[in-house]
């Protein structure tokens, strides 16, 4: 038997959003992470021969437009650890999801939550949650603690588990306008 699963619609607008030669550089000297340093933002303002006020402020306003969707920490779990990974899928009743989801978020064995389309009879999960354990039976008893909180608006669920590590990354801008750098590698100037 084979599950004939449809994507999701994607969204085909393309909106061109203009920068200037000092955002690019900035984009172009973050994108693959500050440096890991007491002073990041200084040292990449030093960097770019800019203000560090300037660094900010800028990095906030292509923040508010959208240009940079967000700013954090992005942990390896492997390296600390959690080496037994499971992204939960649920099937809960739709018109509570939000709340739902609001509450398995604030848990602090789970990444990230979020709302996903349903593709029936096939797939009836609506709601996934990212449970990292040092161990499978940690996050199947992590997984219980969801269960128990959901309670009745449960209708069943699943657990994908992880088997291997994927590179994750986001959009690069092209480095032909400025020096390629790794930030990961850079020496700070404490």
């Amino acid at each position: 038997m084979s599950a004939n699963l449809q994507s999701p619609p994607v969204k085909t607008d393309i909106v061109k959003i203009d920068i200037d030669h000092i955002d690019r550089k900035i984009i172009q000297a973050t994108q693959r992470g500050l440096p890991l340093c007491t002073h990041p933002y200084q040292d990449v303002a030093q960097q770019l021969d800019i203000e560090v006020k300037d660094l900010m402020q800028r990095m906030q306003i292509m923040q508010d437009k959208g240009i940079i969707r967000r700013i954090g920490i992005i942990p390896n779990h492997y390296k600390l650890g959690f080496k037994a990974n499971g992204m939960t899928v649920w099937n809960v009743v739709d018109e509570k999801i939000d709340q739902l989801g609001q509450q398995i978020g604030q848990l602090d064995f789970v990444s990230h939550c979020y709302q996903r389309p349903r593709f029936l009879p096939e797939w009836p999960y609506n709601l996934f949650a990212m449970v990292h354990g040092h161990s499978r039976e940690e996050v199947l008893q992590k997984t219980r603690l969801i269960e128990e909180l959901l309670a009745e608006d449960n209708r069943g669920h699943n657990i994908l588990f992880s088997t291997k590590i994927l590179k994750k990354t986001g959009l690069r801008i092209s480095q032909t306008t400025a020096p390629k750098t790794d930030n990961r590698s850079t020496a700070c100037s404490e």
